[in-house]
């Protein structure tokens, strides 16, 4: 329960295309079907080295090690790709898995002085539904920071500037199919400076609506607010509120 109180690549998904979903190769003639090679030759040197780390503490054995990567389609926001895996580990285990390369993200808690949350209503065609979520959005190219992609993501999205950000978290948005972070930001002192500007293809269609810190939490118990990455951002606001209320 939430109390606010004032005052190398990631591996995937355990799918191959040449065996079908789900499935890995583990045949023990690692070093006959492998292939030659460069490719045999780094697979030998990892499995040498995980006999040697089996003991103790040391989890190194539990790792994979890539050995290629092939980019199968580039979309907008990500990019696919099969990754050509070693295990390293003595079963000398191997496969193909499927990553999301994607941009970090950001999500911005923007706190008013009276204590509300501004937050943004839209149409998401995952779930095909409306999600009351944070101002936010992916880190671009241009953008030279995190923090500098939380500032400008606010001020798209409601049109607001704020003279205190403070980082509180980061997270891993799933770590078994995307390689990228979330970093979720506090925005305070507030003051609008204009309009909202949304997307030029006139896709982006954006609400902006202030709840308090109670509504906030009344919305996340009763399911209004199911987005798992909002979520975690209240969740790292809590943890932070002896600093901050």
């Amino acid at each position: 329960m939430l109390e606010f109180r004032q005052k190398t690549e990631t591996v995937s998904n355990n799918s191959t295309a040449e065996d079908g979903p789900c499935q890995v190769s583990q045949d023990k003639g690692f070093e006959k079907d492998f292939g030659n090679g460069i490719e045999e030759d780094i697979c030998r040197n990892l499995l040498e080295k995980a006999s040697n780390n089996l003991e103790g503490d040391n989890r190194d054995w539990l790792r994979w090690s890539t050995i290629s990567k092939e980019k199968l389609t580039d979309c907008k926001v990500f990019s696919v790709s099969k990754v050509h895996s070693a295990s390293l580990c003595p079963e000398r285990k191997r496969g193909n898995f499927y990553t999301l390369d994607c941009s970090d993200w950001v999500n911005v808690i923007a706190l008013s002085d009276d204590g509300k949350v501004l937050m943004v209503e839209q149409f998401r065609h995952g779930v095909e539904d409306l999600t009351l979520e944070l101002p936010g959005g992916s880190s671009e190219k241009y953008d030279e920071s995190p923090l500098v992609a939380a500032r400008r993501e606010l001020k798209e999205e409601t049109g607001y500037e704020a003279g205190e950000w403070i980082e509180l978290g980061k997270n891993h948005p799933n770590p078994a199919l995307q390689n990228n972070l979330c970093y979720t930001y506090l925005a305070r002192q507030l003051n609008m400076v204009e309009e909202p500007r949304f997307d030029e293809t006139g896709t982006e269609r954006i609400v902006s609506r202030w709840f308090s810190l109670p509504e906030i939490e009344e919305a996340i118990r009763n399911g209004k607010i199911s987005h798992s990455l909002v979520i975690t951002a209240f969740h790292f606001l809590a943890l932070h509120r002896n600093k901050i209320f």
